[in-house]
């Protein structure tokens, strides 16, 4: 070989390119498909740090939350609490439309259905913000007798049942106790 030839080993492949440069774009390289035949030298320290396997002693549960949250006295307040403003709200849009359909002026007609569209958005919102701030207390209440169950358990992971084809103990029942 010449002097001007270099010599690359990449991915097991011996690529010669014959410039000055070894990735000249006006003379590309080309692969040779001979194997190595100079051994490698040895290395005397580990390339990558030994790493200790993990400690594989889970103690798996499994909880089923819908059942869970089925069963919550909190879930069945919050909905029976709910039903009854969502009755209110009918019965105000109902005495809305009645008051806007007597009204004959238009002008009175357009002020009132603006009044009450204001106040039922207002309502909506307010119970839409109550609502969602006790779903949180629910859910945050539920998570917290499911870690309780677990740490007095002695379980290391917690799956939801769904995702659990087969295995884990299942603590469903005693979380439901928990939470009611």
């Amino acid at each position: 070989m010449s002097k001007n030839v270099k010599t690359l080993v990449i991915a097991g492949l011996l690529i010669l390119a014959t410039s000055s440069s070894a990735f000249s774009a006006s003379k590309p390289a080309k692969a040779v498909s001979t194997a190595v035949t100079e051994p490698l030298p040895a290395v005397s320290t580990p390339i990558a740090p030994v790493m200790q396997a993990p400690n594989l002693n889970y103690n798996i549960a499994i909880v089923d939350v819908q059942k869970v949250v089925a069963s919550s006295s909190q879930v069945a307040a919050l909905k029976k609490e709910q039903e009854a403003k969502t009755k209110s709200l009918i019965e105000f849009v109902e005495k809305a439309r009645k008051e806007v359909a007597a009204t004959t002026d238009t002008k009175k007609k357009e002020a009132l259905e603006a009044k009450y569209n204001k106040e039922l958005n207002a309502k909506k919102e307010a119970y839409d913000k109550a609502y969602a701030e006790k779903l949180k207390n629910i859910d945050d209440n539920i998570t917290r007798q499911i870690e309780n169950v677990a740490k007095s358990g002695g379980y290391s992971i917690i799956l939801a049942k769904g995702v659990v084809l087969w295995g884990g103990n299942d603590i469903t029942d005693t979380v439901i106790k928990a939470v009611k």
